[in-house]
């Protein structure tokens, strides 16, 4: 199928492994130009030549401002980013009692400040040319609480407030904004949790994990020119894990 999007402007934070990766990855094969941003410089070099980007930028969202510094940048350089993919790293792990102001604060910016701040000032451009794709990763733990992950569990679940909002607002100028959230997935992240990999893959009715390709797919198709009447949605990738509906 071609998804209509060759030589669009697309770009992915978090790009330099897992998700974010296999995203820029994926859009790279539909003729997209991709422009990377991550924190690690050595990463986002290395991510650019198995990718195939166009671009990189080095960005710390859990900085304020610096994730509008870089569209401001790639704006000037390429005109509009037409497909945004924003995506932050996977907060710290732990309970309640385990999480104290400081941390709070950080992830506060990491996971819900710079989507909003980067969103913020891509969407100018989108407007003016009439057509736009914001596409806002999350996780399942938006829909339903997991145990130990509990801000991922508070944070995440702002986000999807953020796009039946602004989905509504910027339908009719042919700009569509979707949440995509990952169930469990074979990444680095799914390592540093500890998870039990067998004992999850019982709870999946998959009986397995997702791959980041998988998920990847799903990125490239909500980005497209064939998605134009999908807005607002909140699109897991799970294998089937979310219990409601």
């Amino acid at each position: 199928m071609d998804l209509l999007i060759k030589d669009k402007v697309a770009l992915v934070f978090g790009a330099s492994k897992g998700l974010g990766k296999a995203i820029a990855a994926s859009l790279v094969q539909e003729g997209v130009r991709v422009i990377i941003a991550a924190r690690n410089r050595k990463r986002l070099e290395q991510a650019m030549t198995e990718t195939g980007a166009i671009d990189s930028f080095t960005v710390d969202l859990q900085v304020e401002g610096d994730g509008p510094r870089i569209v401001e940048k790639i704006v000037q350089k390429y005109g509009a980013v037409d497909i945004l993919v924003t995506n932050s790293g996977g907060p710290p792990n732990g309970f309640f009692a385990d999480i104290d102001n400081v941390l709070w604060k950080n992830q506060y910016q990491n996971l819900v400040l710079s989507p909003v701040e980067i969103i913020r000032t891509a969407l100018p451009a989108m407007q003016q040319q009439q057509w736009g794709r914001i596409l806002m990763v999350t996780s399942v733990t938006a829909r339903e609480p997991i145990a130990g992950l509990t801000i991922s569990n508070v944070l995440r679940t702002g986000l999807l407030g953020l796009v039946k909002s602004l989905s509504n607002e910027v339908a009719s100028q042919n700009i569509t904004v979707n949440a995509m959230l990952p169930g469990y997935t074979k990444t680095q992240r799914l390592v540093d949790l500890h998870i039990d990999e067998e004992k999850i893959c019982g709870e999946i009715p998959a009986r397995r994990l997702g791959t980041p390709e998988e998920f990847a797919h799903l990125a490239s198709f909500l980005g497209s020119e064939k998605a134009g009447y999908i807005t607002g949605q909140m699109i897991a990738c799970d294998g089937g894990y979310l219990r409601g509906y």
